[in-house]
C-alpha cells in the first residue's frame, strides 16, 4: 500500500511542516525539539508501517503513530496554555492532531479487521 496516497499521511505531513516552519526561530529549544519530534513521528511511522509486509506489523506502526498524535496534541495544548506558542496556533495544532489520531484509529480498525 502506497502511504503517499493516504490522507492521514498527507495531513500529518502538512501539520509537521507547519510546526517546523512556525517554530523555526523559536528559542525554547526543549519545547521545540519535543513537539517537532512528535509531529515528525506521525507520518514517519505511518510510512514505515505501510512499507511492512504483514498486517500485524502495519498495525503496530499505526498504533505508534496514533500515540505520537496524542503526544503532539498534549504538547500543543500545554504550549498554548503556558504561553510558549500563540494560543490559537497551539489549539489548532491540538485539534488537527486529535483528528489525525481519530483517522489513524479508524484506518487501523479497517486494516486489522479485513
Amino acid at each position: 500500500m502506497n502511504h503517499e496516497k493516504l490522507e492521514i499521511w498527507k495531513r500529518s505531513c502538512r501539520l509537521s511542516v507547519n510546526i517546523f516552519k512556525t517554530l523555526a526561530e523559536h528559542r525554547d529549544y526543549g519545547f521545540k525539539d519535543q513537539i517537532t519530534r512528535s509531529s515528525l513521528s506521525i507520518p514517519s511511522n505511518i510510512a514505515e508501517g505501510m512499507e511492512r509486509e504483514s498486517i500485524k506489523e502495519r498495525y503496530r506502526f499505526l498504533v505508534i503513530a496514533k500515540g505520537s498524535a496524542g503526544e503532539l496534541k498534549t504538547q500543543a495544548y500545554i504550549g498554548a496554555k503556558a504561553g510558549i506558542i500563540p494560543e490559537n496556533t497551539g489549539l489548532a495544532w491540538a485539534k488537527e492532531a486529535g483528528e489525525i489520531a481519530a483517522m489513524i484509529g479508524a484506518f487501523s480498525r479497517t486494516l486489522f479487521n479485513n
